[in-house]
């Protein structure tokens, strides 16, 4: 069986919270984000003109507090509270360009409620934002929605992570 190729990634990872880097890092090293970012770009893209699947990216991930989560949610979206991950895309083509916003103390909350370790739902918010520079939508469509959720099931099972849609 031939292994799967995964597209080339350019990773920049940034911390900004000193108080939950040293924690979370050991959660979610590099490698761990690399990887779960590169399972994602080897699907096909979505959208208007879908493609084949990413054959190489640029994506800076960055790991906020609570201030800075809820100030780029209002200003980006004009929802004034930090959620769990918001995904900037730039471009697609020839080399997908994005930045994943993913805000520390959102997702230790969630992971909490959900009964599920941080770990994993950082791996599947990775995955998730990923998708979502890659052209997949769940906000406007109950079909879109139930096809990306799929697909990231599939990512995540791939990546050895529970199906976070399964109650």
């Amino acid at each position: 069986m031939m292994a799967q190729a995964y597209p080339e990634l350019q990773l920049s990872l940034q911390w900004a919270n000193p108080q939950t880097r040293a924690r979370h890092r050991a959660l979610v090293p590099r490698h761990a984000v690399a990887r779960a970012i590169k399972h994602a770009l080897a699907h096909p893209t979505q959208g208007p003109s879908p493609q084949k699947a990413v054959q190489a990216a640029q994506v800076t991930v960055r790991v906020v507090d609570s201030t800075e989560g809820q100030a780029l949610n209002l200003q980006y979206r004009g929802k004034d509270y930090a959620t769990n991950v918001l995904t900037f895309d730039y471009a697609l083509s020839p080399v997908l360009l994005a930045d994943l916003v993913l805000c520390a103390p959102v997702l230790e909350r969630e992971a909490a409620e959900q009964s599920k370790s941080l770990r994993a739902h950082y791996v599947h918010l990775l995955v998730h934002g990923t998708l979502h520079a890659m052209g997949y939508d769940h906000e406007h469509s109950h079909r879109d929605a139930q096809r990306m959720e799929a697909l990231e099931a599939f990512i995540l099972n791939g990546l050895g992570v529970a199906n976070p849609y399964e109650a």
